[in-house]
């Protein structure tokens, strides 16, 4: 009997060894033809590097799904489909923010941090898709605000570049008085773009809303109110134009390429089409300013992430590493014209002759912090965009303090309940 034990311990273990192979296997199993679903956005450029893909996996060929331009209308279509359980979504082009909710739901997989050259990413990056100490997604493209301008007119008036919203404020107004154009805008319609724009403002303040795992509100009344008035002013004072207050992405680019703004907050996709816009040659880029020196901007870009529903989770996974390789992330900015995550192709001399804004870039992520992780994010965007909308539409009656006081509230009230 006491022969058996060994052997039939020995067996066990074996036995408990191949179950746990088989079920890690379940977890990132299933190869064949998978779907990679993103935001529109994203995906003009894209058909070519997928091709590129299907050419050597014939057998895994990967099919796009274009979801709508507005992430809160891709976030809806997502939640719908994997609330389903559907296995239609494998390889998930997630915003930033989504990394927390889409984890706490079950939705997504976590990947093995070995699997990935992280540590030659820029580390902010890395950090918008890891959640409660795991990798549940890898970064694809990256993103930080940016403030373009017309350098041929702050040229005209001797201004250079602002670096504080006071700055900012004189040259917009004397640029808006002297050409009947508008100042400044940035994504003021009542959405995430608009929570951006509130959240930056407040950082570039010196403040923050939430803690950086999004469970306590920390927001400092004096610096976010500071951060409102900078925009409500604006607004008051005309620099600002109303027209803004229907901006998001799209409708700030064409109003800075046609000529109507002097500067506008935007994201760096929005380089490439101005240099062949009726402002090509006539522009530049800098930091986001804020109350004492540059600002703070907030981190944006997509993470690949493996759909827990999916029946082809080992082609997700091997497509997601070749998909987040250095070559691929080369084409991501030549071809696509977004903030690849490779730290060093911010240096590369060859892309900065094409690219000049990549230094600033760079140093625009490297500052910029991730929005809050938590699973309830979508509410605190909701709050804060309805709340920062109604300061913003005249007759400008809700002073500061009650708006920022109110907000402060209902927020605590969402982290509270969750």
């Amino acid at each position: 009997m006491r022969r058996l034990i060994p052997v039939v311990l020995i067996v066990l273990l074996v036995a408990g060894c191949a179950a746990a192979g088989e079920r890690e296997g379940e977890r990132f199993g299933g190869t064949g033809p998978f779907t990679l679903v993103i935001g529109r956005p994203a995906t003009a450029y894209l058909q070519p590097l997928l091709d590129r893909w299907n050419q050597a996996h014939p057998e895994e060929r990967a099919t796009l799904l274009e979801l709508p331009e507005a992430a809160d209308e891709q976030r809806a279509q997502m939640v719908a489909n994997l609330q389903a359980k559907s296995d239609r979504y494998d390889v998930i082009g997630l915003d930033v923010i989504w990394t927390a909710e889409f984890a706490d739901a079950g939705w997504i997989l976590p990947l093995e941090r070995s699997m990935f050259p992280l540590d030659r990413f820029l580390p902010p990056v890395v950090d918008t898709a890891v959640y409660r100490d795991k990798l549940w997604a890898v970064p694809y493209t990256s993103n930080a605000g940016l403030l373009y301008y017309r350098k041929d007119l702050l040229a005209k008036q001797g201004f250079k570049p602002p670096k504080t919203w006071e700055e900012l404020r004189t040259q917009a107004r004397t640029l808006h008085e002297r050409y009947g154009i508008g100042g400044y805008a940035g994504q003021f319609l009542a959405y995430e773009g608009l929570t951006v724009n509130f959240t930056e403002a407040v950082q570039s303040a010196g403040g923050q809303i939430l803690s950086q795992d999004g469970t306590k509100v920390t927001m400092d009344v004096a610096r976010a109110k500071a951060g409102l008035n900078f925009l409500v002013d604006g607004f008051r004072e005309g620099w600002i134009p109303q027209e803004s207050l229907s901006f998001k992405e799209d409708e700030a680019q064409l109003a800075f390429e046609e000529g109507r703004l002097a500067f506008a907050r935007n994201w760096p996709h929005a380089y490439g089409p101005a240099t062949t816009s009726a402002v090509a040659g006539k522009f530049g880029v800098t930091r986001l300013p804020g109350l004492n020196g540059p600002g703070t901007g907030s981190l944006g870009g997509y993470n690949l992430a493996v759909s827990a529903f999916s029946k082809r989770q080992k082609s997700a996974t091997d497509f997601i590493r070749y998909f987040t390789g250095l070559e691929n992330q080369r084409r991501v900015l030549t071809d696509g014209s977004f903030p690849p995550v490779w730290a060093e192709l911010y240096d590369d001399p060859a892309l900065i002759k094409r690219f000049p804004y990549l230094p600033v870039l760079k140093q625009s992520i490297l500052s910029a912090r991730p929005r809050p992780a938590g699973a309830n994010y979508n509410q605190v965007s909701l709050v804060i965009a309805s709340a920062v909308s109604n300061a913003l539409t005249p007759p400008f009656e809700e002073a500061g303090d009650d708006v920022v006081a109110s907000m402060r509230d209902q927020l605590d009230e969402i982290i509270r309940a969750r």
